[in-house]
């Protein structure tokens, strides 16, 4: 397992700077996140998301068709759960909102239950604006995410099967 302490620090280095991380530290700092989650069933312990909610989102790639896991803030709405496509606020989209538009039948790991779901992209309308809104008033970081780019961040509906 990777040292917490280095990939948070390394990740912090990252948010301070303005530089995105290299795909080899996003997959360490995610596996991190991601065997923290199961070990501690369901909650963070390691920072920067010590306490917050997060969900494992299972997506199988467009292209490579490999199953990949995604550690994400989520919101609940209602008997849905909800997650936002922020990518920090890059100019693109993340990978993992183009796999579950490609195969939008998965699994999501909350807490310690492991759910079916089907995603729904909301990528206009008032539903995505309320859902977004909904979130960034719990996490303002998605405010700010929002300032960062020109898109209109896409809103994902987990709708449980």
């Amino acid at each position: 397992m990777p040292d917490t302490e280095t990939s948070a620090a390394e990740m912090a280095a990252h948010r301070a700077n303005n530089t995105v991380p290299t795909d080899a530290e996003m997959a360490a700092f995610n596996k991190m996140i991601i065997d923290d989650f199961r070990a501690n069933n369901g909650k963070v312990t390691v920072d920067p998301f010590k306490g917050a909610p997060l969900v494992l989102v299972h997506h199988v790639g467009a292209k490579s068709g490999k199953e990949r896991i995604a550690p994400l803030a989520y919101d609940i709405d209602g008997d849905n759960v909800i997650i936002i496509a922020s990518k920090g606020g890059t100019p693109e989209n993340p990978a993992w909102f183009h796999n579950l538009v490609a195969n939008p039948d998965t699994k999501i790991e909350l807490g310690p239950d492991v759910i079916e779901v089907t995603a729904e992209p909301l990528t206009e309308g008032e539903e995505r604006a309320r859902l977004y809104q909904q979130m960034a008033d719990k996490m303002p970081n998605f405010h700010e995410y929002q300032k960062n780019t020109d898109r209109l961040i896409p809103v994902v509906v987990l709708h449980r099967k």
